[in-house]
């Protein structure tokens, strides 16, 4: 029964758009981390997230 409780817990946090976005925000924090060019390399990264989850708010 906890099994069954727990996975249901985890898909209603794992719900959404969000977890499609996941890689592409992973991505655009790697590569933000590049010196002088890392924030303008990332944009298409930024973008994609930005496509697949719209509501998510993003400072960077």
């Amino acid at each position: 029964m906890k099994i069954v409780i727990v996975l249901l817990l985890s898909c209603l946090c794992l719900s959404g758009c969000g977890v499609a976005a996941a890689p592409c925000r992973v991505s655009s924090a790697l590569i933000k981390m590049l010196p002088f060019v890392g924030h303008d390399v990332a944009a298409p990264t930024d973008s994609c997230a930005g496509t697949l989850d719209p509501d998510a708010v993003s400072s960077s």
